[in-house]
């Protein structure tokens, strides 16, 4: 493939909370799908570059009222729960996974039933502009690769992680690994099957250790764990200090925080995911800090199982790398834009309280509001970041990750009449009030993968 062109105005954040604005930007793009360039107007090669753009039959040009935003990044997809988005929230936990969840994901053990959802949840996150996303499969080998291939397949970058669950007190019968051994030898072989599937996709798939949380799993299982992303250098995934019960649970079966006993068995380095990390304290976030492992803040889903709102604006300033997770479907959105609304909302929620009978001076939390931008860059910059690739900028060296926003789309028109036209305005409309309509084109490493357009 020859060089590809792309021409419009693009926001993005090269750092946290940043946001550059390029007007009528002109990026190159290599055969491997990598920005080589993104030139400005008023550059001097600008005219050269968009002459021979012009010629190619690779180009994209937008038009007034279309912007290039980076694809988003979701640190945290539960992808066999895809059927359960949206059912009984409203219950405890513990009835939602041992009335709902648990009996879904036991049928992945049919490869046919995995590929249908599997196929279905990949395409309709591509078409939320969702381009990358770390998933949590299941316990079941074929269904589990089957998941990457479908990821190659449909042009998403996925990071696909086989779950180990095989502590018989904390899980059920019909839904749990059958040993240590067996959990840990099926774990080698999906690693090695995604990393020989992953030297054929162009924007990548990759294996990701897998620990389901650490109460559902025995100590040799983590330990062995440990030693396999060690051994492979592989991304690892898993739940951290997500609610009260689990904060607990932890402390009272090894005396230690979650943050430390993960960090014992060798779980935690600088491609390490943990969700929710809702009952962190400083103490943990050193420790995420000098292994490099990053949250994945899931808004949405920890409003109704987390039992607290995780203090981004705190553990951003101490330094901690940090993404965006839908957590379908303990989150029942699938999309990052509601995600990005959301993680807003519950900043504000934290800095103002909510118990009207608390006294407004020690009701909230002073200091913890974050904007729509820097939810934004959790999105994009944090996300990328978190899993250690080159994306979710939009820079040279970076993967050619793009949604293609429209501002007028009939019915779905974001306007300002004419009142808010500073960039930083366009954007917040945008994040806050696009559709599914909206996003036109989702390009991956490159190549399109959706197009709104074309009735895709």
């Amino acid at each position: 493939m020859s060089t590809q062109y792309f021409k419009g105005s693009l926001f993005h954040t090269p750092s946290h909370g940043e946001l550059e604005f390029i007007k009528d930007a002109l990026l190159t793009v290599d055969e491997k799908g990598l920005i080589q360039t993104i030139l400005e107007p008023s550059d001097a090669a600008y005219v050269e570059h968009l002459t021979n753009a012009r010629a190619s039959n690779q180009f994209v040009e937008l038009a007034e009222g279309q912007y290039f935003l980076p694809g988003f990044i979701d640190l945290h997809v539960h992808a066999p729960q895809w059927p359960q988005a949206g059912v009984a929230l409203d219950a405890p936990l513990a009835t939602w996974l041992e009335k709902g969840t648990f009996p879904l994901e036991a049928k992945y053990a049919d490869v046919n039933f995995a590929k249908e959802v599997y196929n279905d949840l990949v395409a309709h996150l591509l078409s939320l502009g969702t381009t990358t996303v770390l998933y949590f499969a299941t316990i079941h080998q074929e269904a589990s690769l089957a998941l990457a291939e479908i990821c190659g397949k449909q042009g998403q970058r996925g990071l696909v992680g086989k779950v180990v669950m095989d502590l018989e007190s904390m899980n059920p019968d019909f839904y749990r690994d059958n040993s240590v051994a067996e959990s840990l030898e099926a774990t080698e072989s999906f690693i090695l099957a995604v990393k020989e599937l992953g030297k054929d996709v162009k924007q990548g798939v990759y294996p990701v250790v897998t620990p389901r949380f650490v109460p559902s799993c025995s100590a040799e299982a983590l330990a062995g764990l440990g030693a396999l992303a060690q051994k492979y250098d592989v991304h690892v995934q898993s739940h951290c200090s997500e609610s009260q019960w689990a904060h607990d649970h932890v402390i009272e079966r090894f005396g230690k925080r979650d943050t430390e006993v993960l960090n014992d068995f060798g779980l935690l380095h600088d491609k390490s995911v943990m969700a929710h990390c809702n009952f962190l304290d400083e103490s943990d976030g050193e420790i995420y800090m000098e292994t490099g492992t990053a949250v994945a803040h899931c808004p949405i889903s920890n409003g109704y199982f987390a039992n607290s709102v995780f203090p981004v604006k705190k553990f951003k300033e101490q330094g901690l790398e940090m993404g965006l997770g839908t957590d379908i479907s303990g989150g029942y959105s699938p999309s990052l834009y509601e995600n990005i609304r959301q993680a807003v909302i519950s900043s504000r929620m934290l800095e103002d309280g909510v118990d009207v009978n608390v006294e407004p001076e020690n009701r909230g939390v002073q200091n913890s509001r974050i904007s729509v931008v820097e939810a934004f860059s959790l999105a994009t910059q944090g996300g990328g970041e978190a899993l250690s690739l080159p994306i979710g900028v939009l820079k040279p060296g970076y993967a050619c990750d793009l949604q293609v926003i429209d501002t007028n789309v009939k019915n779905h028109r974001i306007s300002s009449f004419g009142v808010f036209e500073k960039p930083e305005e366009i954007l917040q409309k945008i994040l806050y009030l696009a559709t599914k309509e909206n996003i036109r084109q989702v390009w991956v490493q490159g190549n399109l993968v959706h197009d709104k357009n074309e009735g895709a």
